[in-house]
């Protein structure tokens, strides 16, 4: 009756050791299994030959986000800027931005918001209430109520040059119309020059073609500079029909008889063998006698014309020619413009 109890005990007590053998056995493997997951994977997608070749992954640096995109409108010295602090009547103002790019608060003094998006200048402005304890949790609005350093500039032969807000997506077709339209003197080569990036300038044909006005329409970003060309031009003035200034086709191969025939022709009291051409040189104005009796009875070649060429026929009842000089001058200014086709 004494061994039985001794016999239990001893059972009891190897199944115990045995029982806390296994539970370590488990922890030991639930430990190890992350790292044999781990080392498998990188089997599976790793050549181990030419693992050890390969040079450390190194993280990328992160960008810089203290600066808006290039495309995005940008507050600048001179802007007018309506200022909401929310809960801080006395906080808030409309004021327009310095020369150095600083604006004025009440208690935080100047912020320099120059160069800065509307929603980054709104951080900064409540990281500078936060800071001085002014405001708690600010919750600044800024609303920029007239761009004058990110407009996009129009110049050259457009109905009203100047600067144009560029609240908003612009093409160059919305520009121009915003600008009234290319003027009579345009060419209608427009050369587009973007912000930061003036040595790349872009030149397009606006054309009446549908299909071509869709791929000449291009998208413009704040603070680039649009500029109209002057289209080459011939003036002819005197007796003719239609005298004015006449701009000159694509190739500029255009002759004194097309431009003649394009203003209708001499009339009935013009002195064909007194006309005269006043050409732009190097050395200022020179005066080039015309043929043009002889031209329109095709006794001689015809002449080619250079833009700016001013051509006079003067009328049987002027005794002198060169008196007109001064009346060219002035006259071919204000000369309605039509075209040679």
């Amino acid at each position: 009756m004494q061994r039985i109890p001794k016999f239990l005990t001893k059972v009891l007590n190897q199944v115990l050791v045995l029982g806390i053998v296994g539970l370590l056995q488990m922890a030991l493997a639930q430990n190890t299994s992350p790292a044999q997951d781990t080392t498998h994977q990188g089997n599976v997608t790793t050549d181990p030959s030419t693992t050890a070749a390969q040079p450390p992954v190194v993280p990328s640096e992160p960008k810089n986000t203290s600066q808006a995109a290039p495309s995005e409108l940008v507050i600048g010295p001179g802007d007018d800027l309506e200022i909401t602090v929310y809960g801080a009547p006395d906080l808030s103002q409309r004021t327009r931005v310095g020369a150095d790019g600083n604006i004025s608060m009440p208690l935080i003094g100047n912020v320099r918001i120059a160069g800065l998006s509307s929603s980054e200048a709104q951080a900064s402005i409540e990281t500078q209430l936060r800071r001085n304890n002014v405001v708690n949790d600010p919750q600044v609005l800024i609303y920029v109520k007239e761009y004058s350093s990110s407009g996009i500039s129009v110049v050259g032969e457009v109905v009203r040059p100047g600067v144009y807000s560029a609240l908003g997506p612009h093409r160059l077709f919305d520009i121009l119309q915003t600008a009234g339209g290319l003027s009579e003197k345009a060419s209608g080569l427009v050369t587009i020059s973007h912000r930061g990036d003036e040595e790349h300038p872009v030149t397009v044909q606006v054309s009446k073609d549908p299909a071509l006005m869709t791929r000449s329409n291009i998208e413009l970003l704040p603070g680039d500079t649009v500029f109209a060309a002057k289209a080459a031009m011939v003036y002819i003035l005197g007796e003719v029909i239609k005298p004015g200034g006449y701009i000159l086709n694509s190739t500029g191969a255009v002759t004194l008889l097309q431009v003649v025939a394009a203003a209708g022709g001499p009339t009935s009291s013009a002195a064909l063998g007194r006309a005269r051409m006043l050409r732009r040189t190097p050395t200022g104005l020179q005066e080039v006698p015309l043929p043009l009796k002889a031209l329109l009875r095709g006794k001689t070649a015809d002449i080619p014309v250079s833009a700016e060429d001013i051509v006079f026929v003067p009328s049987s009842h002027t005794k002198a020619v060169l008196t007109a000089s001064s009346v060219i001058a002035g006259t071919a200014a204000s000369a309605a413009v039509y075209r040679v086709f």
